[in-house]
Parts: structure tokens; C-alpha cells; sequence
């Protein structure tokens, strides 16, 4: 799963069997298909508008990009067939395969390719990927030169333009004349993908069904159904039950799940980390002593024991150790547990303290309300935690739990934004380039919701993404992650290791790893 595809994976998803499960069945049927879940609804299945990873979780069995990433989190031919660079490295030729056809029978070819990049492209469509087809404010350019030929002319050599090509491609002949905001597409996706969606019932499942005209390998399931549970303690109880197939589990429930003799467990380092984010436009978080003092006064060791059972480390940059430009020890900024430091902090920043011991100034409490979203019982733990450290050194703080869709409406909102903090994660990709998290410019409609705004930050991210040198790059994300990390945008809290539960009916699952047990998802069938 790419990094545009994985961006706001604050949830895990897990993956579900046929209709009937949701009739009658208290536990699954012999068919050959799968039953996951989700914890959030979808707001879209439209892959250029889906901005959270609920609205993503059937992307990559629907939709496919000219390029995806394989189970060694490389890079491969998708809808292409090959590819090849220009001596400037500013042009790249795409040859695609030929007799692929969309689900509705309607033959792909370059149209498809050269529509879906206008229409990132376009200033109308409301879609965080532009920045993805844009270097130094100038368009990339798409054209087709024959039905299965197409052309990519960059301004200047762009690093991240490969891992971007794993974008989903959109039908040419069903979207051209049609409003992407609005269109039926958004509830009933066609793409050219391994399986085909059928339905999508609101507050209870999506189903697709295998596609038998794919071009590539044939899936072995007939379906995949994914039950919308919006509480991870209700989809562990459902995985129990025999009623979904594979489900993530939470640290505190890893013991006690692993005697189950029906499942098999899984573990593995991941490429996310969990976050505490504030609004940088807030009057107080403004200011980079107040959030250095909520960093000195929250104990990420204490977190990493208590909330993830140990199965986890901390963390202190927006990166993953999983990652080659993860930086040396010596580079990382690190902001120690230590109350004493950040009292002093807040005195500097000129609040005091009243007689019920909160820190006040100009005659306002700081007063701060923490949001997460609703059914990560392991985020809520988090939350409940920080909000004790952050009233033991003076800041009263309140909590919101609030449903998916609803939370992230809040946070895409225009600005001033209404929220003071955020316990959220971010699943990143292969690819380093953060330009749409970090970049002021993604303020306030992109993905940095939270207003960062550094101008050496902003060159940084430039820097990397022109910069086409692999040790070089790594040598420009370090500085970047280390100058981010000493901002305090956000608190980066843990990296958590991924531990899944899956049925043991379930076979030819792929290696524990970053991409997933379910990766190779033509590959996965159920055992008699």
C-alpha cells in the first residue's frame, strides 16, 4: 500500500466474508470468501477525493496504479508494462498492457492515465494528491501518444514522481463529463482491479466480488466483505466469534488471544506512529515553549508500557525506524519526561499559576481539549493518559471522542480551526518525501490540518524531492526530521508494532511485514 493510499491510516483495517454473515451467521460459512472490518464509515470510494484510511480500505483490490509497490516494499509495473527515463531525466514513457478492460467490459488505455492526472490537476477538484504531480509550482504534464503509449514531462527531475505513480487511474468514459464531487462513482466505484465492487449498505458493510476478467492473476476468494464495527473491542469480539476472519489486536489483549485455537497471530514492525498534533494557530500552542513543555511532561516510556504492553518503542521524529532515511541517535532531538522542565517552560512563556493550580495568563486558563477518534480503544487509552500528565504540570485538559467522519470533517474544516489537539496516527509510505503533511502550503485543505509552518522546513521538503542522489536524500530527511522534531508541531508518541489476528481457514497470506498479511491478496483463499 503506497504512501498516498496509506496517508491518514489512524485505523487498521481488517477483511470479511459474504451477505450472509450479516442475516444470520453467528460465525462464518464454509464459502470461499473473506470477512475484515473497518472502524470507520467511508465518506467516498472515489481514490482522488479519499483523504482518511476508511475511505481507502478497498483501493488496492479495486483500483490499480501504473506502478504499485510488491511485498519487499519495492516498486513495480502495474497498468504498465514498462517504463523508461529520458537522458534529463524529465521525461518518462510509460508503455502500458494491452487488453485490460474496466469492470463494466469498457477497454483501458491512455485516455484513462493522461484524465486521472488532469484531474488531480485541476483547480476545482477538491483532492489532497496534487502535490504529488506538481514540482516547484509547475504542473507535470501528461500526454498520451497512442492508445497504450504515455508521456510524463516533469519541469526538473522529481524523486517521489515513481511512488506516485501507484495513484489509482479512474475511468476516462464514465467521469469526463460528470461532477467528481457528486457522482454515483463516489458510492459505486468501477476500476480495473482484481475485484468488483457490489454494494455498500451505511453503517454495515461493503462488498466486492472477484473480477474474472482481471488482467492479472485470478483471486482465489469469490468475496471480500468489510463490516463496518466502529469499536475495536466489539471487532475483537467478533473475530472470537468466528465472525470476521482477521482483525488487528490491541497489546493489551495479544496474551489471552493467541490461546484461541482457531487463530494464528502475527507481529511486525510497521511503517506508522502515533501523534499528538495541536493547532499551531491556538493563541498558547502558538507559541513553541508551551509545546515543548507538553512534551517534557508527557512520559512516552510510560505510554509504551502500559498502553502497547511493551510491543513498541518510543518515538521522537515523524519517521519510522523501518525507513532507510531514519537518522542516526546522535541526530534525533529527544524532550526527556521531566515536569520541572516544563513548568519552567510555561513560567517563561509567561503563565502562572491560579489558586486550583492551572497555568492561566492575560486572565484566560489554559484550558486544552484532546480529540480522538472513537473505537481505537488503544488511541483512547493514550488520550486518557496524556490528559493526566498535561493537569499534573497545570493544564486542564478535557477529552472528545468523537466518530470517524465526524472527526475528520472537524479537522478539514477552513480556517481558524475549532480544535485545540489531536491523538491521531499517520501510516507512511516507501517513499520519504512528506511534502503534503509538512508543507505550509497544505494549509489549510491538505493534510496539514495542524498550520505548521516553517520556511527552512518548507525548502527541506523541496530540497527532497529534487534531489534524485539516495544518500544525499537521506542526508536532507534527517536534517528535516531533526528541525521538525525541535518545532514540537506535535509530539510523536510511539511506533507501534502491528500484531494481527487472522483465522487459521485463511491461507496464502504474504510474509509479516510493512505491506500487510493480506498484500498478495489474489494469492489468499480459504482452506476447505
Amino acid at each position: 500500500m503506497t504512501e498516498l493510499r496509506r496517508m491518514m491510516m489512524c485505523l487498521v483495517v481488517c477483511v470479511a466474508v459474504g451477505m450472509a454473515v450479516f442475516g444470520c451467521a453467528s460465525s462464518l460459512s464454509n464459502r470461499r470468501g473473506l470477512t475484515t472490518h473497518s472502524l470507520g464509515e467511508p465518506s467516498t470510494l472515489n481514490p482522488i477525493l479519499a483523504m482518511d484510511s476508511a475511505s481507502s480500505v478497498l483501493n488496492d483490490w479495486v483500483f490499480n496504479g501504473l506502478l504499485k509497490v510488491n511485498e519487499q516494499l519495492e516498486l513495480e509495473p502495474d497498468l504498465a508494462q514498462s517504463y523508461h527515463w529520458s537522458e534529463d531525466g524529465k521525461t518518462i514513457t510509460f508503455i502500458l498492457k494491452k487488453n485490460i478492460v474496466w469492470h463494466d467490459g469498457a477497454p483501458f488505455t491512455a485516455k484513462d492515465v493522461v484524465f486521472t492526472f488532469h484531474k488531480i490537476l485541476d483547480p476545482s477538484t477538491r483532492t489532497v494528491r496534487r502535490s504529488m504531480v506538481v514540482v516547484d509550482g509547475k504542473p507535470i504534464q501528461f500526454k498520451a501518444i497512442n492508445a497504450y503509449t504515455v508521456q510524463a514531462i516533469l519541469p526538473k527531475p522529481f524523486a517521489p514522481f515513481l511512488t506516485g505513480m501507484t495513484m489509482s487511474i479512474l475511468p476516462h468514459h464514465l467521469l469526463e463529463h460528470v461532477d467528481i464531487h457528486t457522482t454515483t462513482f463516489n458510492r459505486h466505484p468501477i476500476g480495473t482491479g482484481p475485484f468488483k465492487f457490489v454494494s455498500w449498505q451505511t453503517g454495515q458493510y461493503l462488498k466486492i466480488a472477484r473480477f474474472d476478467h482481471y488482467f492479472g492473476q485470478k483471486a482465489k476468494l469469490d468475496t471480500i466483505t468489510v463490516k463496518i464495527i466502529p469499536d475495536s473491542n466489539n471487532a475483537l469480539i467478533a473475530l472470537q466469534k468466528k465472525e470476521i476472519d482477521a482483525c488487528d489486536i490491541p497489546p493489551k489483549d495479544r496474551e489471552r488471544i493467541q490461546k484461541l485455537p482457531h487463530l494464528s497471530l502475527f507481529q511486525y514492525d510497521g511503517l506508522e506512529y502515533t501523534y499528538l498534533g495541536f493547532n499551531l494557530h491556538h493563541p498558547f500552542l502558538s507559541d513553541k515553549r508551551v509545546r515543548q513543555a507538553i512534551a517534557h511532561g508527557i512520559n512516552k516510556d510510560a505510554l509504551v508500557a502500559h498502553v502497547l504492553n511493551h510491543q513498541g518503542r518510543v518515538a521522537h521524529l515523524p519517521s519510522s525506524p523501518v525507513l532507510w532515511t531514519y537518522p542516526p541517535d546522535a541526530m534525533i532531538p529527544v524532550f526527556a519526561y521531566d515536569p520541572s522542565r516544563s513548568h519552567a517552560l510555561l513560567k517563561q512563556a509567561g503563565f502562572h499559576q491560579n489558586k486550583s493550580g492551572f497555568y492561566e495568563k492575560n486572565g484566560h486558563v489554559f484550558e486544552l481539549t484532546l480529540l480522538t477518534n472513537k473505537g481505537n480503544k488503544t488511541r483512547e487509552k493514550t488520550t486518557e493518559l496524556i490528559q493526566q500528565y498535561l493537569q499534573k504540570i497545570g493544564i486542564k485538559t478535557s477529552i472528545q471522542i468523537m466518530e470517524w467522519s465526524a472527526l475528520i470533517k472537524r479537522l478539514n474544516e477552513a480556517s481558524p480551526k475549532s480544535f485545540d489537539a489531536v491523538v491521531l496516527g499517520w501510516a507512511i509510505g516507501i517513499e520519504p518525501d512528506a511534502y503534503a503533511i509538512w508543507h505550509s502550503s497544505q494549509y489549510p485543505q491538505g493534510f496539514n490540518f495542524i498550520g505548521y509552518n516553517n520556511p527552512a522546513v518548507d525548502r527541506l521538503l523541496v530540497q527532497g524531492r529534487e534531489t534524485m542522489d539516495r544518500e544525499a536524500r537521506k542526508s536532507i530527511y534527517a536534517t528535516l526530521y531533526a528541525t521538525i522534531a525541535r518545532d514540537v508541531p506535535a509530539v510523536f508518541l510511539y511506533y507501534p508494532k502491528t500484531t494481527v489476528g487472522i483465522h487459521k481457514r485463511v491461507k496464502g497470506l504474504s510474509n509479516p511485514g510493512p505491506a500487510g498479511m493480506m498484500h498478495r491478496i489474489e494469492s489468499v483463499f480459504i482452506a476447505p
